[in-house]
């Protein structure tokens, strides 16, 4: 039986996902492995991601762990038979594991939420922007290097409005406004691109203010929480200077809902794609980008 060499992140976690309804049915991998007559190395291999497994004894490990969630375990099965390519597949030679696995993620996803501190969320990036992020942070890239990044962030956001099954809330603090990416003019476009993205179907944008302080819902590492519309399933990508993390489990998820509902709560309400008086008469998220928007 030949063993990956490369693992998906969506195969990684359909490993984890089995050997936590294992576990949760405490039986050993021999006792499990038994009940639908597969070897125990077989089923640990399976658990962690080494190799694929057959919709029949996924269905059959279901059952010998008592699952009840019809839902939950289609989207297991489909996990385990889905190929994985997407148009993420041309960057293969060129990028990190880590990086088509966001690019799938998302695409499975029907709902992401997004927190960021000192930038803009890739998924609302310009061109320009993202352009100069990039040269910034990789003074050794190529030209051609730098534009095959752009490219393939600018595909990333074609998920942006294009499918309506697909909502995206992103609540970025304050000072993602305030740091100067590329020069004013570039930032002037920035400005103005995120109000436009404000007004496409399912997409939501918050600012967290200053003056939110840091006791009422801040947090200090930017995050992306992604929802494939399958409750247990969810995925927090969390970023880290060598990594970006991929964080999984009930616990974990809960705690980052909650930190993004307490963000939500204490940011200014939503940018609107209407120009109501009533608009202009409170302070919201669209008033403080036109704000931003006359010191550049």
């Amino acid at each position: 039986m030949a063993l990956r060499t490369v693992i998906t992140e969506r195969q990684r976690r359909l490993g984890l996902e089995l050997r936590r309804l294992r576990e949760q049915a405490e039986l050993t991998v021999s006792e499990a492995s038994s009940l639908i007559g597969m070897g125990a190395t077989h089923l640990s291999h399976i658990e962690a991601a080494r190799t694929a497994i057959p919709e029949d004894r996924l269905r059959a490990l279901a059952e010998a762990y008592q699952v009840k969630d019809e839902p939950y375990i289609d989207a297991l099965v489909e996990m385990s038979e889905s190929s994985g390519k997407g148009w993420w597949s041309a960057y293969r030679k060129f990028f990190p594991q880590f990086t088509l696995d966001l690019a799938e993620l998302e695409s499975r996803a029907t709902a992401i939420h997004s927190y960021e501190t000192l930038v803009i969320p890739g998924l609302l990036q310009t061109e320009s922007y993202m352009r100069t992020l990039f040269r910034k942070g990789r003074p050794g890239a190529s030209r051609e290097e730098i534009e095959r990044l752009v490219r393939f962030r600018r595909e990333r956001q074609e998920i942006l409005g294009a499918c309506p099954t697909v909502t995206f809330h992103a609540v970025i603090h304050e000072a993602a406004l305030r740091v100067a990416v590329g020069g004013a003019q570039v930032m002037k476009e920035q400005v103005v691109h995120l109000a436009r993205a404000s007004k496409k179907p399912g997409v939501t944008i918050q600012f967290l203010p200053f003056e939110a302080g840091v006791s009422s819902g801040w947090f200090s590492a930017p995050f992306t929480l992604l929802s494939p519309g399958v409750p247990g399933l969810e995925t927090v990508v969390a970023e880290h200077p060598s990594a970006n993390l991929r964080l999984s489990g009930a616990e974990t998820i809960a705690q980052y809902q909650a930190t993004l509902a307490r963000l939500s709560e204490n940011s200014l309400p939503p940018m609107q794609g209407d120009e109501s008086q009533e608009m202009h008469e409170r302070r919201d998220s669209l008033g403080l980008v036109r704000h931003v928007l006359y010191t550049y």
